[in-house]
Formats: C-alpha cells, sequence, structure tokens
C-alpha cells in the first residue's frame, strides 16, 4: 500500500519518492532481485525491519514478520514517514539574537518567537564550546546541566544522553538528573518494602501463568497498547499469549477509569475508579478480607513484618477511620458491596495483579503500589506461581522468559566529576531555586545554580510538567540553552543552539530485545545519507571531543566500526559479527527452566535462604526504615492522603484531566508523523469525553475544545465515548507544543496544564497524573495547528568570528587513577543506558538486588562482579 506523503518537502529526495508512488510496505515474502534495490537490516523501538532503499533513496520497508509477531503502523508509516519530514532540522541553527550577542545580552525571553540564523558546524560547535567553558571558568561545571536523561530517542547503544555523559565527565562533569518520570515514586519507595524497584523488574514466565492463574487483575495497566513499544526493539512476541490466557479462561479484571484497549481485547470486566483513589480501594479491600477471616495469617507471620500496625491502621486504631468498603466507596466511586466482592474472589481465586506504573504518577503515589503489595501479601499471594504482584506487565513484553544472557556493550559513560543533581521532575524548580535543599530518599541535597543547559535527544519541552512554568524558568536563569535534536520539537525551537543530529536510519548501530527477554541482538544499519547536513550524535560529541583535547579517550582510540564489533564480542551472541551485519539479527536462546520462573518464588519457597533485600528481609507492611526519614507527607505504611487536586475536592465543572501514554507514537516521537492522521481531531491531539460531560458542556465528537486551569489552557479535539467514566477525560501526553496569540496551546500538549508539585519528598517524583481543570467548546481558533511548521530562518548564512576558544577543563588528572577495580568497573560498564546511580542512594542490600538485573546486561564475569558489589557495600547508604 502506498504511504501518503503530504508532508514531504518539495527536495530532491522527496520528489524522487513521489515520482516512485511514495513511500510503500513490501510483504515479509518480498524477494527483491532488481540490482538497484538494496535491502538494509534496521530496527527500532517499534520493531525490526527492512529498509527498501532504490538509488540511495529510501522507498519502502518490509516488516520482519519472522522476528516481529505484529508489526504496528508506527513501523509500518510513522517511523518512515517523518524521516523526509519539513520538521527536520537540515542544519546548525542559532537564534537571532543569541548569534548576534552570545556572551551579552542574547534576549532569552525571545526564545520560541524569534528566527534562527543558519551557521555552519565550525560557527556552531564553537558556540557551544566557549559557552561551555565560560560556563565552567565562572561557575563551575556543575552550572551545566544535562536535561538529557531519557535514552528514548533511538533504540541503540549510542544514544546521545549516553554519549553526552561520557564527554562532559572527560572534561569535569556536568550537573544530571535523578530517577525519572516513568517510575519515580516506585523506585524509590518499592526498594524499602519489597527489596527491588519492581516496575523494572521481569515478571513471571507466561507459561507459569497459563497454567496457574485464574484471575488476572489490571490496576491503571494496559499491556496491548504499551507493549506496542520498547526502550530498545519491539518484538511483540507476548500478544498472542495474552490471548492465550483469555482463551483458556482466565478472567481479567481492569480497575480504571476509562476502559483500555487490553480490556477489549481481552474482554475484562471493566471497573471505573476515581483516579487517585486506587490506595483507598486496596486498603478497603484489606480490611474486608481481614475481618472477614480470608487473609492468610501464617503467611503474614512468616513473609512480612509490620502487619499489627498495618492491620490497626486497616481497622482505624491509630486515626479512628475504619477502612471498610463503606469509608471507600465514597472516595473512590465504586460501590461497597463491589468492593466486597472484589476483595472475596481475589481471596478465593489464583490471583495475579498487574498494575501500571501511572497510578503512581501521583500526588502520595508512593502509597499506591505499596497499598497493592499489602494487599496481596495479606492473601498470602507474593511468590506463589501465577499469583501476586507484577509490575511491568505493560512494559518490555513482561512475562516473556529470559535469556540471562550477556549483551553487547557500548560505551560508558563513566564517572562524573559532578555530584550535583535534580529529580528528573523537578527541573523547574531547580532552576528557580537555585541553593535550595532538598531530600530524596532521606538524603539531603542541594539545587545547583544553573546557567547552561544541554539537552540531546529528549524534549525536554514535551516531558516536564508546567510547561509554562519551564520556559519562564528557562528564560530567567539560563543563559545558553543547546538542544542536539533530528528535528524542530518543542526544545529545538526553544533553544538558543541547535545542532542537527541523524535519525537512526542515517547511521550505523546496535541494538538488542527484548527488555526482558534479552534473546535477540539486532544490527542497526545505515539505510541513508545524513539528511541536509545533519550528523551523528557520536560525531558531533568526538568533535567536541577533539576541541576539548579528549578526543581520544572519548573514542577509546577505536573507530565507530571497531566500537560496534567490540561490542558485540563482549555478548552471548555466537553468530560471527560479519554474518550478524548481513542478516541484522543474532538469537540468543533461552534456557528451558526460564519457562517455569515465578516472580519472587525463591523468597516464597525460602525465606530464609532467599531474603528479600529490604531492612528485614521480609515484606514491610510497616516500614521503619521509611518512619525513620521523618517525611511528612510519606507515611510508614500505604495510607490514603487527600491528593491536592481530584474529584473528592473539586469545584464545580472541574473534570480530572488523566494522561496516558499515546497509543500511535512514544512520548512525543512521532507526532510530526503521518500516523497522527488515525487519532487526531482537526489535527490536533484528541481529548476522550464522557458522553455525558460532553452533553452538560454541550460538546460532540469532532469539535475542538478548551481544557484549562490556572497553570495553562490547550486547545484539543473532541472524541465523545462511554468508555471513560464520568467527571474524568483522557489526553494523551506527548503532543507538541505550540502556542497561539494568547498563550493556548494550539497543538493540545497536557504538560501544559500539569503541576510540578512533587509526589511527596520521599521520591521527588512526578505528580502528573493529580490534574483538574474546565472544559468547554473552543469557538475562536486563531489557525490550524502549526506545531510541525518548521520555525523561520534568515535566509543568509552567517558566521561570527568568536576568536579562538580556549579549553582547559581537561586539563586535571583523571579520577580514573584513583579508582578501586570495582570502582573503576561500575563506572565503566554500569553507565550505558542512565547515570551511574550514586552508591549511597541504596543500602548494601538493596544494591544486591538492583544488580540481579544489572550485572548481566553489563557482562560482567564473577569475579568482577565480586569487585563492582565490594565497591557498593564500601559505599552504600548504610555503610560504617
Amino acid at each position: 500500500m502506498a504511504i501518503s506523503r503530504r508532508t514531504f518537502l518539495k527536495t530532491s529526495i522527496a520528489t524522487a519518492v513521489a515520482a516512485g508512488g511514495g513511500l510503500m510496505v513490501y510483504p515479509a515474502s518480498k524477494f527483491f532481485d532488481d540490482e538497484d534495490i538494496e535491502v538494509i537490516p534496521h530496527a527500532s523501538h517499534w520493531g525490526p525491519f527492512n529498509a527498501i532503499v532504490k538509488a540511495g533513496v529510501l522507498v519502502g520497508i518490509q516488516p520482519r514478520k519472522e522476528i516481529d509477531a505484529m508489526p504496528t503502523e508506527m513501523l509500518t508509516e510513522g517511523l518512515i514517514g517523518r524521516v523526509y519530514d519539513k520538521t527536520r532540522v537540515k542544519y546548525p541553527m542559532v537564534r537571532a539574537s543569541y548569534l548576534a550577542d552570545p556572551k551579552g545580552n542574547s534576549k532569552p525571553h525571545l526564545r520560541g518567537k524569534e528566527p534562527f540564523v543558519r551557521v555552519s558546524w565550525e560557527t556552531a560547535l564553537s558556540l557551544v564550546a566557549d559557552a561551555i567553558q565560560t560556563t565552567a571558568t565562572k561557575h563551575g561545571n556543575e552550572a551545566i546541566f544535562s536535561s538529557s536523561y531519557g535514552g528514548w530517542s533511538h533504540a541503540g547503544l549510542m544514544r546521545p544522553q549516553v554519549l553526552q555523559g561520557r564527554f562532559f565527565n572527560l572534561i569535569g562533569g556536568q550537573s544530571t538528573t535523578t530517577g525519572d518520570y516513568s517510575g519515580g515514586a516506585s523506585q524509590v519507595i518499592l526498594p524499602h518494602v519489597i527489596g527491588d524497584m519492581e516496575v523494572y523488574s521481569p515478571q513471571t514466565a507466561w507459561p507459569v501463568i497459563e497454567e496457574h492463574t485464574e484471575t488476572f487483575v489490571l490496576i491503571g495497566c494496559d499491556p496491548w497498547k504499551n507493549n506496542r513499544i520498547e526502550f530498545r526493539v519491539a518484538d511483540h512476541q507476548m500478544y498472542s499469549h495474552w490471548k492465550q490466557f483469555a482463551d483458556k479462561g482466565i478472567k481479567f479484571i481492569s480497575i480504571n477509569p476509562q476502559r483500555t484497549r487490553t480490556d477489549d481485547e481481552l474482554n475484562a470486566e471493566w471497573v471505573k475508579i476515581v483516579p487517585n483513589t486506587d490506595t483507598a480501594l486496596f486498603l478497603a479491600m484489606a480490611q474486608h478480607v481481614y475481618v472477614s477471616g480470608l487473609h492468610d495469617n501464617a503467611y503474614l507471620e512468616r513473609y512480612t513484618v509490620g502487619a499489627d500496625k498495618y492491620i490497626n491502621h486497616l481497622m482505624g486504631k491509630d486515626d479512628g477511620v475504619v477502612k471498610s468498603p463503606a469509608w471507600a466507596a465514597n472516595i473512590t466511586g465504586i460501590p461497597a458491596e463491589n468492593i466486597q466482592a472484589m476483595a472475596e474472589k481475589f481471596a478465593t481465586s489464583k490471583t495475579q495483579f498487574a498494575a501500571g506504573w501511572s497510578l503512581q504518577r501521583a500526588n502520595h503515589g508512593e502509597m499506591t503500589h505499596w497499598a497493592i503489595i499489602n494487599f496481596a501479601a495479606m492473601l498470602g499471594k507474593i511468590g506463589k506461581p501465577g499469583e501476586g504482584v507484577g509490575f511491568s506487565w505493560h512494559y518490555g513484553n513482561g512475562g516473556m522468559p529470559q535469556s540471562g544472557k550477556a549483551l553487547p556493550i557500548g560505551l560508558s559513560q563513566g564517572k562524573n566529576p559532578v555530584s550535583a543533581t535534580c529529580p528528573a521532575s523537578r527541573i523547574s524548580e531547580m532552576l528557580m531555586n537555585p541553593g535550595k535543599t532538598f531530600t530524596r530518599d532521606g538524603i539531603e541535597y542541594t539545587y545547583p545554580d544553573i546557567k547552561m543547559v544541554y539537552n540531546a535527544g529528549n524534549n525536554l519541552l514535551s516531558h516536564q510538567q508546567d510547561t509554562n512554568e519551564l520556559i519562564a524558568a528557562l528564560n530567567h536563569k539560563v543563559e545558553t540553552f543547546v538542544c542536539q535534536d533530528p528535528w524542530w520539537c518543542a526544545s529545538s525551537r526553544y533553544a538558543d543552539i541547535v545542532l542537527p543530529a541523524t535519525s537512526t536510519l542515517e547511521r550505523n548501530d546496535l541494538s538488542s530485545g527484548g527488555t526482558y527477554s534479552n534473546d535477540k541482538i539486532y544490527a542497526m544499519r545505515q539505510v541513508i545519507q545524513p539528511y541536509g547536513e545533519s550528523l551523528d550524535d557520536f560525531e558531533i560529541f568526538r568533535k567536541l571531543a577533539a576541541i576539548f583535547n579528549v578526543e581520544d579517550k572519548f573514542t577509546d582510540g577505536l573507530s565507530f566500526d571497531d566500537i560496534l564489533k567490540r561490542a558485540y564480542k563482549a555478548s552471548s551472541a555466537t553468530l560471527p559479527f560479519d554474518d550478524f551485519w548481513q542478516t541484522g539479527v543474532a538469537l540468543l536462546p533461552v534456557p528451558q527452566e526460564a519457562n517455569q520462573w515465578v516472580r519472587h518464588g525463591d523468597f516464597y519457597h525460602n525465606p530464609d535462604k532467599f531474603p528479600l533485600h529490604t531492612t528485614s528481609g521480609k515484606i514491610e507492611l510497616f516500614c521503619q526504615d521509611i518512619a525513620n526519614f521523618e517525611v511528612k507527607d510519606c507515611p510508614p505504611m500505604p495510607t490514603f492522603l487527600e491528593p491536592f487536586e481530584y474529584l473528592g475536592n473539586a469545584k464545580p465543572n472541574q473534570v480530572h484531566v488523566v494522561s496516558p501514554h499515546p497509543y500511535m507514537r512514544v512520548h512525543s516521537q512521532l507526532a510530526n508523523s503521518d500516523v497522527r492522521k488515525y487519532e487526531n481531531v482537526q489535527g490536533r491531539q484528541y481529548v476522550l469525553i464522557n458522553d455525558i460531560d460532553a452533553q452538560r458542556h454541550g460538546i460532540r465528537s469532532g469539535q475542538l475544545v478548551e481544557i484549562f486551569n490556572d497553570r495553562g489552557r490547550v486547545i484539543a479535539g473532541a472524541k465523545v465515548s462511554d468508555q471513560i467514566m464520568a467527571g474524568v477525560i483522557s489526553l494523551e501526553e506527548g503532543a507538541w507544543v505550540q502556542f497561539d496569540s494568547q498563550g493556548r496551546c494550539n497543538g493540545g500538549s497536557i504538560n501544559v496544564l500539569t503541576s510540578s508539585q512533587a509526589s511527596s519528598d520521599l521520591s521527588q517524583a512526578t505528580s502528573a497524573n493529580t490534574c483538574l481543570a474546565y472544559i468547554q467548546r473552543c469557538r475562536d481558533p486563531e489557525s490550524s495547528n502549526l506545531a510541525f511548521e518548521p520555525p523561520k530562518v534568515l535566509a543568509q548564512k552567517t558566521e561570527v568570528n568568536i576568536g579562538t576558544v580556549t579549553t582547559t577543563l581537561a586539563n586535571e588528572s583523571s579520577v580514573s587513577s584513583q579508582q578501586s577495580v570495582g570502582e573503576e568497573l561500575f563506572y565503566q560498564r554500569c553507565t550505558m543506558c542512565h547515570s551511574a546511580k550514586d552508591p549511597k542512594q541504596y543500602t548494601k542490600s538493596q544494591w544486591h538486588g538492583i544488580t540481579k538485573s544489572m550485572f548481566p546486561r553489563a557482562g560482567l564475569n564473577p569475579i568482577e562482579r565480586e569487585e563492582v558489589m565490594a565497591f557498593l557495600e564500601a559505599n552504600a547508604k548504610d555503610a560504617k
């Protein structure tokens, strides 16, 4: 089928593609014998594929169905469709006022409003290097902030945030983020409760679920949608097993304010719940099974601590409030008799609880997953085959058996000489309050005073909550904002210097999949020549490293191709590299015993030999460590605390806005692709609204609506449906930002509305799903959605002579000479996705839990593991 290319630039490449009938999707069985056709294997977040190239021009793709069980439109249309799009940044660009006076008044308030000027790479890199040197010299390296933590820009080893970390760590470091948006609250609380982050942990193998599970409970969890993509390469192998579960007769129950694609596919029973009240529901079910005698007292005795305190809380002995189903009914909107019936069903059947991450992206989000764990423990289910709790069923094909094999080892970031950090969702707070102290997980930190932001492969202005607050903070505090990206996304448009990076199709790389099965290694071979004057991220940072006299250290003295070959050699793959590079995939066998793996199974069978990595070695229903932190907004056991905004305290006509992950993109990626036509309304992000609410506000499907609160206003397109509960609207995250003259986001970006308030002082995580707003018909749009129109670029190519950049940041001796073997290995091999965790962020026991999955991926042998663990134990939170 031909794919529409309405948005192609009128370039020679686009013309060549159009003349050939447009981009094509070729069947997997198609054989090409045309001498002009090249079939080149590549891989992406959306799946592996063969690129079909004619005379150097990408003309189509061929899904690899022998590897990918369910190619999606994101792969067959979206990934390819954006490559030649007019939103590509073709040349190095500098904002006009910044170029006019880079060392003086650069008029930051004009970011996002004024034209850019095309410059040469020499000028652009000189400006960047001078800004780095000047900032570090005047204010120290901690005044340079990396907002590039994410790694979702592409699926390869050579992710821009890793390369950025490597470069800056060679010249004195940079301030970085800690935690993330995805599971920020739970990754802090759950190591205290159950000994692992859980949100990133593998799930019980699917054959165990198929054999044992009777009831499967989805809580804010939509595996059908979210497993369409992966952090590395999606192959969609779990989908057939989900179908098998339903066909076998496993009962699916979905607790969610909106009905999901998973619910439809698996015929789930839908239980509507008021957003941000899941903690109250699970407290009430726990109270009901306790008073009904359905709890497992022997399990509580052997596998948990704090049950007495938790049961006292359920019975209201500490606060006078019995957490009964009647109490929860008034909070959750679920009738008391339904709460009782669910609790009894879960207690009397083999039940697997699957909770999504969205639940904990909320005010007091630390409580929600903890409440689910406590309820499952009350029933005596954690660690039993086909039962218990899991927090990543919706991610990375959770449930696929694990190979346990070593994966390719790319370049590491190394050790960051700068210790200053900022929680990922607190960037605006950091910018506005330099020197302010804050706590995270019981440790006190101080916000650095940021003067420069470097953003590579990450759309900061899409991710961060309260976009207007962020823009104001950037304009007030930041002297230089660099964005390294292939596209004119919002972060590029609000930057001072824009460095055009290639898409993955214009570079070589390696990747692997799936996230947990780790059973494939993929070749990401270059498909086409770089678009315009774009350079790949490795080359950009190599050039900067050369300016700062650290090029040889940055490259390890190797060519790019040799780095890839070294990475592949470090893996468990046995296929020769040349054969792998030709075929595009190397398979890693999964041992048969992996099919019977049960999450927390060893602990259940022998808690003395295999204790959890908590302080007690058991599941902590009440956690003394949390109590000792004395965090005012995070109690030491699951407690329902009223969110700062939810339907229980809403003003008249306010609705609760939830912001799930999108169905047709990854965050803001692919928003500029033609796949948006499947869901957008009048060219804008759609908002799902209940038909009762729509009737009350005079809104019909297909109309534009305005959603607003004190933080901002957005315009979106209405989809009226009975698939969402009354009082709640759903606006998927990731729409591109474009403000009209009234300050309204014309594309429907949810984070214009969300609050930057932290989940709590324990985790400092995002509370994006705690959001109230008003909705009304929009009758005065000023234009169509212009988010995908490139900014104005001044016609002339301008060069600015800023003089010779004297770089001195790499003159100090390297820290590596002072490192132990374990420390050096840790910073070499455990920083290939995110920047290194500070060893003091976790206890010795917690590190033992975290490294179970970290060590195999880092390719560490037993002796190396001992060295790294010795370093971590010596520097852990509880080290003497």
